[in-house]
């Protein structure tokens, strides 16, 4: 049974009815406050972009005001695949509700995700039927990278930034998961934001920004 999840929103800046979907999942001991704060930055660029932060389904063990999409503990691959693999019921969830509520689908659909939420972004994304309009990931890796192959059901387009001083997630992590996903037919770019701890700079909003763009079809700044 997957949980009932929720959190903040933000409608479409031209205040009509959606034609897009961004989803973003926060990190670990974060919630959907953290990153909803990127949808007024985006929203000017995409104003028909509903936006929606769902808060994780598990109080967060590390950190009593936020939440956790699974326990973490130092990186251990099965673990963070095992995490992923008891968290991705509610994204998926999350996700068809949504869609059906605006009247969209994985076509006008992206995840975007942030340190433990690019690990269950590129988790769920990877496995659904259809594939969503993209992928972005800040500052994660990709978990059970070794059974990608055999589980893998649509290859959305993924943009991975990761910052150069990431003293929690050292950046060749994304690194490795956009060579994982190439092998696996996955068109993938990387941006390394320079001089960046564990965090999300300009260049890095810039990037995913433009990606969006494109994987929405939508008219790039001039």
């Amino acid at each position: 049974m997957a949980a009932e999840i929720d959190g903040p929103r933000l409608p479409p800046r031209s205040r009509r009815p959606a034609r897009q979907l961004v989803v973003f999942l926060h990190g670990y001991g974060a919630d959907g406050n953290d990153l909803i704060g990127l949808a007024p930055v985006l929203g000017p660029l995409m104003p028909d972009v509903v936006f929606h932060a769902p808060n994780a389904p598990q109080p967060c063990e590390g950190n009593p005001f936020g939440y956790q999409w699974f326990p973490v503990s130092r990186l251990d691959p099965t673990l963070a695949l095992a995490g992923a693999r008891s968290a991705a019921p509610d994204i998926d969830a999350f996700l068809d509700e949504k869609m059906a509520e605006h009247g969209l689908d994985e076509s006008r659909t992206c995840l975007v995700g942030f340190s433990q939420g690019t690990m269950m972004a590129l988790h769920v994304g990877l496995r659904r039927a259809r594939p969503l309009a993209g992928i972005v990931g800040f500052s994660g890796m990709l978990a059970g990278p070794e059974i990608l192959k055999d589980e893998i059901r649509s290859r959305p387009p993924i943009l991975l930034a990761h910052g150069d001083s990431d003293e929690m997630l050292p950046h060749v992590l994304s690194e490795r998961a956009a060579e994982v996903l190439r092998q696996n037919g996955v068109e993938v770019a990387v941006h390394i934001a320079q001089g960046v701890g564990h965090g999300i700079n300009d260049s890095a909003l810039s990037h995913a920004a433009r990606f969006l763009l494109q994987a929405f079809k939508l008219p790039l700044p001039k």
